[in-house]
């Protein structure tokens, strides 16, 4: 035994190996179940040896047999392998053919004779089947007579108090609002813009309930703190008297009732400039009359949400952000300063009861202010929920995408600061509030001028498409009946404080907020146009140019913009006219005219001969204002052809 060897031992595989994967995994035929195992025993069952006699014999021929036959034949059951078949199928012929005999007999009705095995039944009378069927249809019609009967008092009771289905309610409200039942059973709501990507903490949910029954001894309306109406005949929503009733009841927080918009003026020593009303009611279609009288409730509700969340986000701005001189929030208002002297007032109007003696919609409110608030607003709640995806997919989240090309695009140091600079809401508000100024005040500037100055006409053209902060006006500056002859055109982009000017020759002009200087650069472009027209006059009429210049500096200094002046010689050169302009601070124009030679020449010992008075005489003023004609160049057109008659 101390030589004994620990031997293992497997057993052997129970389950075939069915399949082995290409990893050397082997599948494994499943085990047989019971019945398969029965079905498997079954078969081996010869039916056709049953006697008792037949079993004995294979006994005995079994023991006989030698042990050399026992092993080649141990698998063979029969003598002959088809043995069994066959005495199946001899089997199956006997019967089918003592079948086809019964069949015989019982068809030809010779041999034997089929009778079918009657019941005692019980005699039942005509007449009480009648009466059974008559009680049973009469009990059928009584059913249905009752629910057709229910059916008709309910519609004329829903019609009679025109309450609606509290499940059709709720379907109508479901699909305008979001809404989920809690555990409780009970049902809420959201009216905040949280699935738009808002970030405002205050909650915006509200319960639908049952309205219940009023009894008639109440009152017509909802009391005086019902956030929503009932199925009454008549209700009362944010003091709106509303005729028709709802199955449903909507509660909105305290918080959240009334009537609320923003308002934003623009003021200048107490006198509003520009002013705009900004909430969510009057926009989209109305379908309070579609779904039911609690949608009225649901858009106040959700309007002063949205007006709270808008001046939220604009007095957290004003307070982060560093001006020259700092904005103020005070409660529900917010001041910041635009230009000197003009003030942006941003107010949140509250109010938990409709009153009617609130100010009626202001006539000149700005539409392109109010959608500029909207706007920004939406911008902010989609950038929250959509940042741009990353690229390559390895890249860091938030750079947009300009700033992922700036590597490959070479951008340079500017550049990239340009990339990072973003404008708040409050912002960009100012900036549009100061461009509003800036345009009215330019527009101010031209109908003044095009008023007060008749002579020539100036004309301005605004383009209909502009942004928010930049306007662009195209100004032409012409003669009546002197079109032809030349017009001074330049442009002016208004932005939020400054001005540029174009100017035809391609001068570009920038000019500050103060309408000063707006109206000098029109007075000098208006005398450099009279004196560019006048040129062309007298070159058409045979005149000679000799000398002009839009920038005369002799004489005492204008208040307003530049003296112009032009020397003019006529055909034969015996007349000279010279014209000068400026503004005092009007259109001042004077004339001068001189003759050479003189007719009554005499001799002299400074000018002994009289070739020498061709070089001009004295100037003598003419009164422009006497001259006939209805315009500057009409007069200096009457006036050089006079001279040029007179010298011929």
């Amino acid at each position: 035994m101390s030589n004994s060897v620990n031997i293992s031992v497997e057993t052997t595989c129970e389950n075939q190996i069915r399949e082995i994967t290409y990893d050397g995994v082997e599948m494994y035929q499943a085990p047989p179940t019971l019945s398969e195992s029965l079905a498997k025993c079954a078969a081996r069952i010869d039916f056709s040896k049953t006697s008792l006699d037949d079993l004995k014999k294979e006994e005995k021929s079994a023991a006989a047999a030698t042990d050399d036959d026992k092993d080649a034949n141990q698998f063979q059951e029969s003598l002959w392998p088809w043995d069994s078949v066959r005495n199946k199928l001899k089997d199956a012929y006997t019967e089918i053919c003592v079948l086809s005999d019964v069949i015989s007999i019982a068809k030809d009705k010779r041999y034997l004779v089929l009778d079918p095995l009657l019941e005692d039944g019980d005699d039942t009378k005509p007449i009480v089947q009648v009466y059974s069927r008559k009680k049973a249809l009469s009990q059928a019609a009584q059913v249905l007579l009752s629910g057709a009967e229910r059916l008709r008092n309910a519609h004329s009771e829903q019609r009679s108090r025109n309450v609606s289905d509290f499940h059709i309610e709720l379907l109508r409200l479901r699909q305008n609002w979001r809404l989920k039942k809690v555990s409780n059973g009970a049902i809420i709501g959201d009216l905040s813009y949280r699935t738009a990507g808002s970030k405002f903490g205050m909650s915006g949910t509200f319960e639908v309930t049952k309205a219940e029954e009023v009894m008639d001894d109440e009152g017509a309306g909802c009391s005086t703190n019902a956030t929503s109406c009932t199925s009454s005949s008549s209700t009362t929503n944010n003091g709106l008297q509303l005729k028709t009733s709802s199955a449903l009841r909507v509660i909105v927080p305290a918080e959240l009732q009334g009537v609320a918009y923003i308002k934003v003026i623009t003021q200048k020593d107490q006198e509003d400039l520009c002013t705009a009303q900004v909430n969510l009611m009057g926009h989209g279609p109305n379908i309070t009359a579609q779904v039911g009288v609690w949608q009225k409730t649901l858009e106040f509700a959700q309007n002063v949400l949205f007006c709270k969340e808008l001046f939220a986000q604009l007095a957290r701005e004003a307070i982060q952000l560093q001006a020259p001189i700092p904005h103020v929030v005070i409660g529900n208002q917010i001041r910041a300063t635009l230009l000197p002297n003009i003030q942006l007032i941003i107010s949140l109007c509250h109010s938990t009861s409709f009153d009617s003696n609130q100010p009626a919609p202001i006539n000149d409110h700005d539409h392109v202010l109010e959608h500029s608030l909207h706007q920004l607003l939406r911008e902010v709640h989609f950038k929250n929920s959509h940042h741009p995806f990353p690229h390559p997919a390895s890249a860091p989240l938030g750079p947009s995408k300009k700033r992922m090309i700036a590597g490959p695009t070479a951008a340079d140091r500017e550049s990239l600061l340009d990339m990072t600079k973003t404008q708040t809401i409050l912002e960009q508000i100012i900036a549009q509030a100061q461009h509003i100024f800036m345009r009215k005040r330019t527009q101010y500037v031209l109908d003044t001028l095009a008023r007060d100055v008749k002579d020539p006409q100036i004309v301005s053209h605004w383009n209909a498409m502009n942004s928010p902060t930049m306007s662009c006006v195209k100004i032409n500056i012409v003669t009546h009946g002197y079109d032809a002859i030349g017009r001074t055109s330049l442009v002016i982009h208004v932005k939020e404080r400054s001005l540029k000017c174009i100017c035809r020759d391609g001068r570009v002009m920038k000019l500050s907020y103060e309408p000063q200087e707006l109206r000098d650069l029109i007075l000098c472009q208006i005398n450099s146009h009279q004196i560019s027209c006048l040129v062309s006059l007298a070159r058409y009429m045979a005149w000679t140019v000799l000398s002009n210049s839009n920038h005369l500096g002799i004489g005492k200094v204008e208040p307003l913009g530049n003296a112009s002046s032009c020397l003019l010689g006529s055909p034969n050169s015996d007349r000279m006219i010279a014209v000068q302009i400026r503004c005092d601070p009007q259109i001042d124009v004077k004339v001068y005219i001189a003759r050479s030679p003189r007719a009554d020449f005499f001799p002299s010992p400074l000018v002994p001969e009289k070739f020498w008075e061709n070089l001009g005489g004295n100037f003598k003023e003419v009164r422009f204002d006497k001259i006939e004609g209805k315009s500057f160049l009409n007069k200096m057109e009457f006036l050089m052809a006079s001279l040029t008659s007179n010298s011929t």
